[in-house]
């Protein structure tokens, strides 16, 4: 079973637009040994919708290359038509990734029905060298994955596991609910806020982009629960909660990549520049940002 705090990676770029590998690899080789379990190459938060195939499988080399040993490389490899998904899976399986992350395909979400949302993702686990790991990010994609759907995937010996972005703690606690008894399936919250409710009812996880910027944090969070200290894990929660959401739905990919190059200095992890149709943030984000980073303790004051 797949468990753990895991940062969906951004994927690093040049001023000049192309894949920064070499910063990959240091921000992969500076987070290493802060008790993450793992890294998501090319979830949300890594633009995979913004490399080209080629360039997804330098992506996937570069981290399952970089990883500490004993670690999981989960690879996000959904695209927009069956087809396209087993290939990009493929691409993850040959660069020595450990399981794909898929979401729904989602240009024709109106065709998008439970039948054909579970035939895509039994087709990509029937095709698949890699254990599947279903992917509900609604805000991105405008589809919620039915949970009666998850539980019936659930049965497939080859899906293993789901993150819900959604936030909703009651999509979340069903999620558990319906696919619990069988065999091993992993419950992560793609959410932060979500995370603390969701392990009081048994969620393995979570994929956080906010673990890109305080992993020990995240970590800790996990840890402060399963040893039964709540009140501790309480306030992990509401100290690391308005960076969370100053990475994600505040200020997104551009606001996670400019808390990185503040986090960074000369030496450190590095954001860099989005690529377009993405634009950096304002100086003013940028203040905002550091301020936030401050209150939590992740930046000197």
């Amino acid at each position: 079973m797949i468990e753990g705090v895991f940062p969906p990676l951004p994927t690093p770029f040049a001023e000049d637009g192309s894949l920064a590998i070499d910063r990959l690899r240091k921000n992969v080789e500076r987070l290493n040994g802060t008790g993450l379990s793992g890294y998501l190459a090319l979830g949300s938060n890594g633009e995979a919708f913004h490399v080209s195939p080629a360039e997804a499988s330098q992506v996937f080399v570069a981290v399952t290359a970089s990883v500490a040993p004993g670690m999981t490389v989960l690879a996000g490899t959904g695209q927009l038509s069956t087809w396209a998904t087993i290939e990009m899976t493929e691409r993850a399986a040959d660069a020595g990734c450990n399981a794909a992350l898929v979401l729904p395909p989602f240009y024709y979400r109106g065709s998008m029905t439970g039948d054909a949302l579970r035939r895509h993702f039994e087709a990509v686990a029937d095709a698949s060298r890699l254990p599947v790991l279903l992917y509900n990010v609604p805000a991105t994609t405008g589809i919620s994955i039915p949970v009666e759907v998850i539980a019936a995937l659930a049965k497939h010996p080859n899906v293993v596991g789901v993150k819900d972005s959604s936030g909703e703690v009651a999509r979340l606690a069903d999620t558990v609910r319906l696919t619990r008894g069988g065999e091993p399936f992993s419950v992560f919250s793609g959410n932060f806020a979500a995370t603390l409710p969701g392990l009081t009812f048994g969620i393995q996880g979570a994929i956080l982009a906010v673990a890109n910027v305080a992993p020990r944090e995240c970590v800790s969070l996990l840890s402060l629960f399963r040893e039964g200290r709540l009140a501790e894990a309480g306030e992990m929660h509401l100290r690391i909660l308005p960076v969370a959401t100053a990475v994600t739905s505040k200020h997104g990919v551009p606001g996670l990549k400019a808390a990185l190059d503040l986090l960074g200095g000369d030496d450190g992890l590095y954001g860099g520049p989005p690529r377009p149709p993405l634009l950096a943030v304002t100086p003013a984000v940028r203040a905002e940002i550091a301020q936030t980073l401050r209150e939590a303790g992740l930046l000197p004051v």
